[in-house]
């Protein structure tokens, strides 16, 4: 692509990430005057016809800030009173820098759970959707007072991404405290160089991510990589961009080339499909054989237990699984019809053994072709 930034200027749903590191200053609590001409930048791009959901960080360092705590906390308890703490400032600064826009605001605050469950998946959409027709600027983060590690996103630029494939959006921006992606931690590299475009799959992206976190928060590179690659499976384009430098959000909409782009390179999955793969916890795994690989690879069929070699984990009927090949590479993702348990004891046998094995048949598939997503 000779400049693939100018395809952003035809796009319309955008949702745009705001990063810890952007939001605070070290000892000093929130960046008002970011914050405010942040939202200035927001401003513009809805009046030039672009729906905005914010995604943003900050709760916790605020709450830090306002606590007296000079380090992050690692007890998730501590962390839930610092982002309790912490949120009321962060709402509050938005709401008033974005009032001065003229722009009404509504906060979201969203834990994996509240994505995994269907019905819930299904209220969220609703919510963002029904926003968005008003023109009301939507500000979305986790929620911190209430998650527990089991149903954490783990990240602000994973939920980012999976806010993303929700409103299937057209655009995920990630705006960070560096200028793009570069091919190795400038920070340790005077010679990193930055990269201007990619796709989102190529995989010598992986070694120039690198595992680095920031000190307020918890995603460096490698998570916006994994987030870039998780939007794209709704069809969304992913941009790294520096959110210190004025009007870079203004020279993105308007197609020039700044920050990293990646542009998706994959057929873009249904809705279902992609909460099936991008919103559920993976409960276990299963070892396919060659045969079982090429079926529901190459032929788009159900995963009979005749094709399973090995079962890890411990799922129950209806969880996510992941499925490998031999060499333990991920292949697809499904909703398993029988629990591990069950799974073990039919795996490599035929499908008309079932009844034999367990002393009853639910259905003759491991997993049906309906609830199995592909993911090479």
């Amino acid at each position: 692509m000779e400049n693939p930034h100018q395809q952003l200027v035809s796009t319309q749903r955008w949702v745009i990430k705001i990063g810890s590191a952007l939001l605070t200053k070290p000892g000093q609590g929130l960046d008002l005057n970011r914050i405010r001409w942040l939202s200035g930048e927001i401003a513009e791009l809805r009046r030039q016809g672009k729906d905005i959901v914010l995604v943003t960080s900050g709760s916790v360092a605020a709450g830090m800030q306002q606590l007296g705590w000079r380090r992050r906390p690692h007890e998730l308890h501590r962390l839930q009173a610092a982002a309790s703490v912490g949120q009321m400032n962060l709402i509050h600064a938005y709401a008033t820098a974005c009032q001065y826009y003229g722009i009404h605001t509504a906060q979201i605050l969203l834990t994996h759970a509240d994505l995994s469950e269907r019905e819930r998946h299904l209220n969220a959409r609703s919510a963002l959707q029904t926003l968005l027709k008003m023109g009301i600027l939507p500000v979305v983060n986790e929620n911190d007072a209430i998650a527990t590690d089991e149903i954490r996103f783990g990240d602000n630029d994973t939920l980012a991404a999976m806010t993303a494939n929700l409103i299937e959006a057209d655009v995920l921006v990630i705006l960070t405290d560096q200028s793009g992606f570069f091919d190795s931690d400038p920070r340790l590299n005077p010679q990193a160089r930055m990269l201007a475009a990619s796709a989102a799959s190529n995989p010598a992206l992986d070694s120039m991510a690198g595992d680095s976190k920031g000190e307020l928060g918890r995603g460096g590179m490698a998570t916006k990589l994994r987030a870039a690659r998780r939007a794209a499976r709704s069809g969304a384009t992913t941009v790294i961009l520096s959110g210190k430098e004025p009007d870079n959000l203004r020279h993105l909409a308007a197609g020039n080339p700044v920050g990293t782009l990646f542009w998706p390179d994959m057929k873009p999955i249904k809705a279902r499909q992609q909460w099936l793969v991008g919103h559920l916890i993976p409960k276990g795994k299963l070892i396919l054989d060659d045969g079982a690989v090429n079926v529901i690879c190459g032929q788009g069929r159900s995963l009979l237990p005749v094709g399973i070699r090995a079962v890890q984990g411990d799922f129950s009927r209806g969880e996510l699984v992941i499925c490998c090949d031999a060499q333990g590479r991920e292949v697809a993702r499904g909703l398993a019809n029988y629990s591990a348990a069950e799974s073990i004891r039919i795996m490599g046998q035929p499908s008309q053994a079932i009844e034999s094995l367990l002393g009853y048949v639910d259905e003759p598939e491991l997993i049906h072709r309906d609830n199995l997503v592909v993911t090479t």
